[in-house]
């Protein structure tokens, strides 16, 4: 069946690289930050209300921005997504630097904790949206590991500071959910919004 290019409005190498292991052929949108804090979050937000409004925001952005390029295809479906970490009820973004990547670690080291990833797609005046949350549980984390994952440089502009495709995967005992999702993006559910949307 014909499937219609979309447009990827993420910097994230690992969303394009999921696009990419099933097939959605794409194109990436580099769409600029607005100005002021990056992905804001709200007096007494849930994590799953702020990943999704994050994600539906980026979507927003990206649409008004894209009017104003007229050299991009305006009618090619529109895909954005923002995954965020959830520690007993804590937002944990992406890391300052290496040091609060240290504490963020250190606060993961023997717990569990949640993913979610949403993602939206636009396409001919309708949004369609998915939530994937996922549980993962960190063995407890010596000091030295914590270290040398850190002078790996791999935390930094990671939610959570650090990437399951990654070294961290070592910290991993347990993985509830989706793999592709604690990534940074639900390829069953990306999936299932283009079968919805009537792309695939």
């Amino acid at each position: 069946m014909h499937m219609t290019f979309i447009y990827l409005a993420s910097a994230s190498p690992r969303r394009h690289e999921l696009l990419q292991q099933i097939h959605i052929q794409h194109e990436v949108l580099r769409v600029p930050a607005p100005a002021g804090e990056d992905e804001p979050i709200l007096p007494s937000e849930s994590a799953v209300h702020y990943v999704q409004r994050t994600a539906l925001d980026k979507l927003k952005q990206a649409t008004a921005w894209r009017k104003t390029q007229p050299q991009l295809h305006q009618n090619w479906p529109l895909l954005c997504a923002d995954t965020t970490v959830e520690l007993n009820g804590d937002i944990i973004g992406k890391p300052l630097d290496l040091a609060d990547a240290t504490l963020i670690l250190q606060r993961l080291s023997g717990q569990s904790h949640q993913v979610h990833s949403a993602c939206c797609l636009s396409y001919q005046g309708e949004i369609y949206q998915a939530l994937s949350s996922s549980t993962i549980w960190f063995k407890p984390l010596r000091a030295a590991e914590i270290s040398a994952y850190c002078q790996s440089k791999e935390p930094l502009g990671k939610a959570g500071a650090y990437g399951i495709q990654g070294a961290a995967a070592a910290f991993i005992t347990r993985l509830e959910g989706s793999y592709s999702s604690v990534m940074g993006l639900d390829v069953y559910q990306t999936h299932q919004l283009l079968i919805q949307a009537g792309l695939k």
